[in-house]
């Protein structure tokens, strides 16, 4: 699957992996919306990437995912701007254990939103042309993290999530990839704020910080480059990929179908 030309939206866009995805997507010659919640973060990103690109090629859009109304109003703007939606990477994401609620809200429920707004603009049940949605779950979400149950709850469930639209996709004839990406630690503010918001697991934190430290921190670029592989390769449906420092593997389940 060529990017070229290609209509991406990208969630959580304005920093971090969204920004290192946003760029990648625009390097590869594929238009990109820009979705954030922090205007100042998106606006700023935007008109470096209008000088780089072309400001026919980006577009921001002010959108907190929590709302599902917003987000309805945000796929519209970019389907009449652009003309469609081909690519949707659901990036946007927390990790605070003290406002769990918050957590699932946005890692779980809003991603569930999001995929089901891409597939009405996406899916050709509904007269759209196909094409891939990649859900950036986490290590979490394969293997539990003590010192984050509840992050751990919400990537379990974006990866069982995404497998199973996987399969109607293909059972239902959406012509619509899904995909989700689990990537060890970042180096993002999600990774450096991650302890102080902890909560009662508070005391695990030197834990946690030494295990980074023996398994080693991505870059955003390396996992910009993994979502590309997952974007890309028309043979991958329904695939989880595991992302770690100088490793990457896709991850078998067991079958009971």
């Amino acid at each position: 699957m060529a990017l070229n030309g290609q209509i991406a939206v990208v969630t959580g866009a304005a920093m971090g992996i969204g920004r290192a995805i946003t760029e990648t997507l625009l390097q590869n010659g594929a238009k990109v919306a820009l979705i954030d919640v922090d205007e100042i973060a998106g606006r700023s990103l935007l008109e470096i990437l209008e000088k780089q690109f072309g400001s026919d090629r980006v577009l921001f859009l002010s959108c907190d995912v929590e709302s599902e109304e917003k987000l309805k109003v945000a796929f519209q703007k970019i389907a009449e701007t652009f003309g469609g939606v081909d690519i949707y990477c659901n990036n946007a994401g927390i990790l605070n254990e003290i406002q769990w609620q918050k957590t699932i809200s946005i890692n779980l429920v809003s991603a569930i939103s999001g995929n089901y707004l891409a597939l009405e603009h996406m899916s050709r049940q509904n007269g759209g042309r196909g094409g891939v949605i990649v859900n950036i779950s986490s290590m979490a979400g394969i293997g539990p993290l003590p010192s984050c149950p509840v992050y751990t709850a919400s990537k379990h469930g974006l990866l069982g999530f995404t497998r199973a639209m996987a399969a109607a996709s293909r059972a239902s004839g959406y012509g619509v990839r899904v995909n989700a990406l689990c990537p060890s630690f970042v180096q993002t503010e999600l990774f450096s704020g991650g302890p102080s918001r902890l909560g009662q697991f508070a005391h695990l934190a030197d834990e946690v910080a030494q295990f980074a430290e023996k398994i080693g921190i991505l870059t955003v670029g390396e996992v910009a480059e993994a979502f590309l592989e997952l974007a890309t390769d028309e043979t991958k449906n329904g695939e989880a990929l595991l992302l770690l420092p100088k490793r990457k593997q896709y991850v078998t389940f067991p079958s009971f179908l």
